[in-house]
């Protein structure tokens, strides 16, 4: 049973560990998603891609070793949550407090970066209201403006003032 805690111990700092590197690289895309540098951006979100793979493998991992726990204790894995092994711990305080200690490490780790993420999620909603708008600006500048010239019937004619151009022009 020790080494199966200290196994848990391990995994859970490493998780931390890679929830921390996550966390350093959302704080990294904050400032490249306010200046707009996409390329930047782009490098950082294929090292996230990296961290994230090595968290799925260290979330696998920690799934076998709670499995294990679970069938040691003759409890049901699905109701064994790391609050409960902590507390079912409290005949080995030293154990009982590395586990707590790594728990609210990982916990405190996946809160930073949920704020760093919601923070950079409301940043790009921003951006592409901003990239919306100035699109309908464009569109809305390129449009003339109609005459109100009225047929014999009394229907507005809709000649338009100026040079209509239709689409988008790459040239310009």
């Amino acid at each position: 049973m020790a080494s199966l805690m200290e196994n848990l111990i391990e995994v859970l700092g490493q998780e931390s560990d890679g929830y921390e590197k996550l966390l350093d690289l959302s704080q990294k895309k904050t400032p490249l998603i306010v200046s707009g540098d996409l390329e930047q951006l782009q490098k950082i979100t294929d090292d996230e891609q990296i961290v994230v793979s090595s968290l799925h493998n260290l979330e696998k991992k920690r799934a076998e070793v709670t499995a294990d726990i679970a069938n040691v204790l003759n409890r049901d894995v699905t109701m064994l949550t790391l609050t409960n092994l902590i507390e079912m711990m409290a005949g080995r305080p030293a154990e009982q407090a590395m586990l707590a200690q790594a728990h609210d490490r990982l916990k405190s780790a996946v809160r930073s970066l949920q704020r760093t993420n919601e923070q950079n999620r409301e940043l790009l909603n921003n951006a592409l209201e901003m990239v919306d708008f100035e699109m309908n600006l464009v569109q809305s500048m390129r449009k003339a403006p109609e005459t109100a010239n009225y047929t014999k019937s009394a229907y507005n004619s809709g000649d338009t003032m100026g040079v209509v151009s239709g689409g988008f022009d790459a040239k310009q």
